[in-house]
């Protein structure tokens, strides 16, 4: 039975808006074969992180890991803590999947899907130390700015899920994006800017610098690191 003619549609809020992209031999054969690995199950139930690494320690969520090179690169420069990373493409999880099993790294968890219901039900509020995402989609149009991932619902269930003194990082090589960003964290409850000028900071050593950031620079785009702490 279709909606009635009048009555609004309502669209679930996603974190994402899918592409094409091939998989290769060797990116389907990491999903195949190491995702049940490192992988995270597409299940309903909150999850036990020191079960899930095996181990204690603070735990780092990135969101929207693109290829995964700096992802395997953070947590090989940060041994001691637990990374959590989710991305809906699948050819940039089998990438990442593959440079675990490179690299011997244990201390990330990958998970293939969605972002919103990730955090809404398989993280606890309070559980994750760190949230980092680098470079999202800035969708330039503005027709297209509601797709945008940082707007204020989103920043509002990240701010839930960070740990009281828990850090929020972003990054983008869009100045209007950053603008909007700001603004948005600015507005939000619970986070304060770590910024002494109350916008920007130095891009911090823990954020690995990457192709697609070589890439902007060469074309005269000015990245900037929005860095904002979880109070009360």
């Amino acid at each position: 039975m279709g909606t009635p003619q009048n009555e609004p549609r309502h669209r679930p809020i996603r974190s994402y808006v899918i592409r094409g992209g091939r998989l290769t031999a060797g990116q389907q054969r990491a999903l195949d074969e190491l995702y049940p690995r490192w992988g995270i199950g597409d299940d309903a139930s909150a999850l036990d992180l020191e079960a899930l690494f095996g181990r204690p320690g603070d735990t780092v969520l990135e969101i929207g890991f693109g290829n995964g090179e700096s992802t395997w690169r953070m947590a090989r420069d940060e041994a001691e803590r637990n990374f959590i990373a989710v991305e809906v493409h699948p050819p940039g999880v089998g990438r990442l999947l593959m440079a675990l099993e490179r690299e011997g790294l244990e201390n990330v968890r990958v998970f293939l899907g969605d972002a919103v219901p990730f955090l809404t039900t398989r993280l606890a509020d309070g559980a994750v130390d760190e949230v980092r995402i680098y470079f999202p989609d800035p969708w330039h149009k503005k027709r297209h700015h509601k797709r945008r991932l940082v707007q204020s619902d989103f920043v509002a269930l990240l701010t839930r899920k960070l740990a009281p003194g828990g850090l929020l990082h972003l990054a983008t090589d869009w100045v209007p994006y950053a603008e909007h960003m700001l603004e948005v964290l600015d507005a939000t409850e619970g986070l304060t800017n770590r910024s002494p000028g109350g916008d920007w900071v130095e891009r911090p050593a823990w954020r690995p610098g990457t192709k697609y950031e070589a890439r902007g620079d060469r074309l005269g785009h000015e990245t900037r690191d929005l860095l904002f702490e979880r109070v009360g």
